[in-house]
């Protein structure tokens, strides 16, 4: 905890105070690496929380990519940006939090009201629009976060609504790529039921709770595991799209967990 203090004071509060001023010109003047900093800031996270991440297989290339992935913590979001140029879908009460919004935005994250069904298809230009523009976009289908050796089932509107907007923007195919955050260590030892606590955002712990337990916890080790992607046409059924993506995550999270798969 020491340790991770003196880094927040002395490495991690002055990469700020350089990178966020950069960053905000970057976007302001359009330029095309503007997810280098962004990047380089999960990496930096990443030291800071004492996350390990191994990655396994890769974003796909070549036509634009919706990343659908399962959701264990907000740590997710470090260690996926850590790995890839990637831009995240939130739940909007996200872009009312004190610079938990200001760094979001210098990510291009897209908020979504689940509350609204308008709200569905605004998120979807915004999704559209970045992934013809290249970017792979990271959508948490279940919809919410779990303790993690499990998987919810995936929620296909929103799937279904960047199918149709990327559609709109020309864009006749997608990659919809499955892709698994495990953790499977903490402190090198495997994670028992009662340490997910330590990990994910139990919903009967405050958010302030949460962050203590992190930050006091052990190093925690991460697979991000980008599975196969499949083609999403542009009549492609999405309730079968999405089950299929499901299934392959779920396929791709029990592994990891287990100690079965390639990392």
């Amino acid at each position: 905890m020491i340790f991770r203090v003196l880094f927040f004071i002395f490495v991690f509060v002055p990469f700020l105070i350089v990178v966020i001023p950069l960053q905000a010109l970057v976007l302001a003047l359009k330029l095309p690496f503007w997810n280098t900093l962004p990047r380089l800031f999960h990496k930096v996270g990443c030291l800071f929380l004492g996350l390990r991440v191994t990655v396994v297989g890769a974003p796909a290339e070549g036509r634009p990519t919706l990343l659908t992935a399962n959701h264990t913590s907000w740590t997710d979001i470090i260690a996926i940006g850590s790995v890839a140029n990637v831009a995240f879908v939130a739940k909007s009460e996200i872009s009312k939090w004190p610079f938990v919004s200001m760094m979001a935005n210098l990510q291009k994250t897209i908020f979504v009201d689940r509350t609204r069904r308008s709200g569905t298809g605004r998120t979807a230009r915004a999704m559209g629009k970045l992934m013809a523009d290249g970017t792979a976009v990271v959508l948490f289908a279940e919809g919410q976060s779990n303790i993690g050796p499990h998987l919810l089932p995936f929620r296909s509107a929103l799937i279904g609504a960047a199918q149709h907007a990327m559609q709109e923007a020309g864009a006749h195919d997608v990659n919809i790529q499955p892709l698994a955050i495990a953790y499977t260590k903490l402190q090198g030892l495997p994670v028992s039921r009662n340490e997910r606590s330590l990990i994910a955002w139990v919903k009967s712990r405050s958010l302030k709770q949460n962050i203590r337990d992190i930050l006091g916890g052990p190093v925690k080790h991460v697979v991000v595991s980008f599975g196969t992607p499949r083609l999403l046409a542009e009549k492609g059924n999405r309730k079968q799209a999405t089950l299929a993506v499901e299934q392959d995550v779920r396929a791709l999270l029990v592994a990891h967990n287990r100690g079965h798969a390639r990392s």
